[in-house]
């Protein structure tokens, strides 16, 4: 058995929360200077914009965006390991109070849906657990910002609509979504399992580095499909029109019932913030 402090936890949050707000993953950045590649005029412009908002915000500290997020952690914790002086979920709350304080980042979580007071610290965080085996830890944090949430949609597909209502389904949901949620946006997408099952798939994906597709070679299909078929919706970066609307779309899947077909589509942001350690 593996003993871990609960400090060792809160002081790696505490560092991830500054950086995924701060600083863009080199798989985001390298997205965006391709798009720039890709779009001409205004569009080009824009992109030209978003990638030296990211180098300043680097080299300056400070946010990509003023929208910091909720936080929503994903935590694959080994079988073997032991956390001491401490509880797991708090060490990580705490890490996120600490790392929004010190970070100078804002607060957005409001504590209760209806009686929308503050919670003033960024917390509480939507954290997911999955137990494995061995004896470390992989945190991922993933600051959701909620012009792109709040564009996220679910459907209980029937086993009937098949290949193609999924992917028109999708589609839709990215053209309603238009500029609200920044674009370009990278596409999460969970199919099958249940309702929550699909939701949280799509929202794991986000955090998936562009460019690495889904191991199963008919979804690594639809990947590449739906990307050329959202990018020729002419939305563009900002909603402006132009050539790029999606910078990547990661799928997963898990087995469902025989009479289901449930879909989640979540949206990010051209920042699409996410940040991995293992401890």
């Amino acid at each position: 058995m593996r003993e871990i402090d609960a400090e060792i936890i809160t002081g790696a949050l505490e560092k991830m929360c500054i950086r995924a707000n701060t600083c863009l993953e080199p798989d985001i950045e390298m997205a965006l200077k391709k798009a720039y590649e890709k779009e001409s005029g205004l569009g080009r412009e824009i992109i030209d914009i978003l990638v030296k908002n990211a180098e300043i915000a680097r080299n300056e500290g400070i946010p990509i965006c003023q929208d910091t997020g909720m936080a929503v952690v994903f935590v694959e914790l080994g079988q073997d390991v032991h956390i001491k002086n401490g509880a797991l979920t708090q060490a990580i709350n705490e890490g996120i109070r600490r790392g929004y304080k010190n970070g100078y980042l804002r607060k957005s979580v409001v504590k209760d849906p209806f009686i929308r007071k503050n919670t003033e610290d960024n917390t509480p965080a939507v954290i997911h657990y999955d137990i494995k085996e061995g004896s470390k830890i992989k945190i991922t944090l993933a600051p959701k910002g909620f012009g792109s949430e709040n564009m996220s949609a679910l459907a209980m597909l029937k086993p009937s609509d098949g290949e193609d209502g999924v992917k028109k389904f999708i589609i839709n949901t990215i053209e309603k979504a238009g500029s609200n949620p920044c674009p370009p946006v990278v596409v999460g997408v969970g199919i099958g399992g249940t309702m929550e099952k699909a939701a949280f798939m799509s929202k794991k994906a986000l955090t998936r580095p562009l460019g690495i597709y889904n191991e199963l070679e008919h979804i690594k299909n639809m990947e590449i499909e739906l990307l050329k078929k959202i990018n020729c919706l002419g939305i563009g970066p900002s909603g402006i029109g132009g050539k790029v609307t999606a910078l990547g779309v990661n799928i997963d899947v898990f087995p469902t019932h025989i009479a289901g077909l449930p879909v989640a589509v979540n949206i990010n942001c051209h920042a699409s913030r996410h940040l991995e350690v293992i401890i």
